[in-house]
């Protein structure tokens, strides 16, 4: 064992800060201590519980009556800094819906936006997934150099869930820094500035959407937006102008934040073990069990509060009523009980489907068979265009922007041998 390892196999837990950027960074080893020593733990400077083991996490999700996901108050909607409130109070107010809001009205949004978010929406989306990702690739295949994120794994999924939302291409870099608001306001780390700064970003975003939801209901597009303003479920009331921001604003983040995260980690770990690689080269019709796995290891969506109802108790663990939670997926889908060798990749992992990447039970990610499937079109063009990939001599650390809920790299610079 390492001198770095051995001092923090004995660095107390309670010495540990939730919100330092460093463990953000690199949290495994925490977790690691967390599922071994106390699996579901009381940090005593914050009050928040830890709940990291996978058998755990998945009684807690499937508890939604005792681990409610109204959790606004824990993402600064309930007070926030005068500065921000001043930008917020000249839009539309914050609203649960379907992340932050329980049956039955969580099962009311979801049947409204089910109906905007189709399997036979995704199966026609199949051709110009794989057209986008085409496209993309040529635009680096002959150079042997690219970085990643912005020439791929950004614009893939934003672009997809532009044009379903109804947004022209002239508008994407604009539609991707209101993306970047909410992360931001998501992240629980950014400074005061940043906070005013994506105040101002969210408030254009509904500005802009406003409009467009006012002209979806005079005239109708093919378009999820068209879908959510003329949406009927019987006995239940159309959305309005606030709750669809709200899920508009949601799928954005949810369509292309977490997926562009997901592309770049898992290029990631194939370059760093080029076996892996070899092996869905030779064998292609791996890629839907890759995705898995590459789900598993990277979990874009790290951790996910959760707000107890009432008393509770869970793994020998007393949680009082307004408890805020933390449930952390990324620690449950490296749990050893579940995953034998949970740090290793290996896209033949029988039971790689089994991650939690997407969440579980009622607030299972409603975009995740989108998700896979342009996970899946793109790993199957990268392994048919790209050989030996692996990180660029040189090129920046592999860094992480600082968010307690959402992990995903800023940048992946790759060098490759073209096809």
């Amino acid at each position: 064992m390492s001198a770095d390892a051995t001092r923090d196999a004995l660095r107390p837990l309670a010495s540990y800060d939730l919100f330092d950027a460093d463990l953000q960074e690199s949290p495994w080893a925490f977790n690691a201590r967390l599922r071994r020593e106390a699996p579901v733990w009381r940090h005593p400077n914050t009050g928040i519980y830890l709940i990291s083991s996978y058998d755990l996490a998945i009684e807690a999700l499937k508890s939604w009556e005792v681990f409610s996901n109204r959790f606004g108050m824990a993402m600064g909607a309930a007070k926030p800094p005068p500065e921000v409130a001043a930008v917020a109070s000249r839009g539309w107010p914050p609203v649960d819906t379907m992340l932050t809001a329980d049956p039955p009205e969580q099962k009311r949004f979801r049947s409204l936006v089910n109906k905007a978010f189709s399997l036979r929406r995704v199966r026609d989306l199949e051709p110009r997934m794989q057209e986008i990702a085409s496209g993309l690739i040529d635009g680096f295949a002959a150079e042997g150099r690219v970085e990643l994120r912005a020439r791929y794994a950004v614009p893939l999924p934003l672009t997809i869930i532009a044009e379903q939302l109804g947004v022209p291409p002239e508008d994407l870099a604009t539609f991707k820094r209101w993306s970047d608001g909410f992360v931001a306001q998501l992240s629980g780390m950014v400074s005061q500035d940043r906070a005013v700064e994506a105040a101002r970003e969210i408030l254009e975003y509904q500005i802009y959407f406003a409009k467009v939801l006012e002209d979806r209901a005079k005239s109708p597009q093919d378009d999820i937006i068209s879908d959510l303003v003329h949406a009927r479920v019987e006995g239940e009331r159309p959305l309005d102008t606030a709750e669809s921001l709200s899920i508009i604003q949601q799928l954005l983040v949810a369509g292309n934040e977490t997926t562009a995260s997901t592309i770049c980690e898992g290029m990631m770990l194939f370059a760093q073990n080029p076996e892996q690689w070899e092996t869905l080269v030779a064998n292609p019709d791996l890629v839907d069990n890759a995705v898995e796995e590459i789900c598993r290891l990277t979990t874009p969506t790290a951790n996910m509060w959760r707000r107890t109802t009432r008393d509770t108790e869970i793994g020998g663990v007393e949680i009082p009523e307004g408890s805020m939670v933390l449930v952390r997926f990324a620690s449950a889908n490296r749990d050893e009980e579940r995953f034998p060798d949970p740090d290793r990749f290996d896209i033949e992992r029988a039971n790689a489907s089994e991650q939690i990447a997407f969440g579980h039970g009622i607030h299972f990610c409603l975009g995740a068979q989108l998700a896979r499937k342009e996970l899946q079109k793109s790993f199957r063009a990268f392994a048919a265009r790209i050989a030996n990939p692996r990180i660029t001599p040189g090129s920046p650390p592999l860094n992480h922007s600082p968010n307690i809920l959402l992990r995903g790299l800023d940048a992946l610079h790759l060098d490759f041998d073209p096809v």
